[in-house]
């Protein structure tokens, strides 16, 4: 079995970029994130540190519809990656990941990832486990 046909993403990369920045944007003034998380947040091309004003609710507002926008399947996407970053599964598990993620798609996908404060740094390393982390240097699979 090849890895790399089981584990393709249908997000657009630069979308699935800019989201995560935005992601790290809001759990900024979560308290519930840890400080050097939040101090080394990304957010378009520079740093944040605790000390520059970041309109979080508005970020969150922001992230909720384009989240909610997606259709089903990116949204699923989402949230197993989510799943593989914070080692529920491995990168030989991502259809399983999928289907569970499908599975348990009764909420809305946004209020789940928003609910996880470290959801952009699980998904960065779900990216990593499936062999596509470059994406958050060079915006492509």
């Amino acid at each position: 079995m090849e890895t790399e046909n089981i584990n393709i993403l249908t997000i657009e990369p630069g979308y699935l970029r800019r989201l995560l920045f935005k992601l790290r944007a809001a759990s900024l003034g979560d308290a519930d994130t840890p400080r050097d998380a939040r101090d080394n947040a990304l957010y378009g091309e520079h740093h944040i540190t605790l000390k520059e004003e970041v309109d979080t609710g508005a970020v969150r507002e922001e992230l909720v519809a384009e989240i909610d926008g997606l259709d089903p399947d990116h949204q699923q996407e989402l949230v197993a990656l989510m799943w593989v970053g914070r080692g529920d599964f491995d990168s030989d598990e991502w259809p399983e990941a999928l289907a569970l993620a499908m599975q348990r798609a009764d909420a809305p996908a946004s209020h789940y990832l928003l609910s996880h404060p470290m959801a952009a740094d699980e998904i960065a390393s779900g990216l990593e486990e499936l062999g596509h982390d470059h994406l958050l240097e060079d915006g492509s699979y």
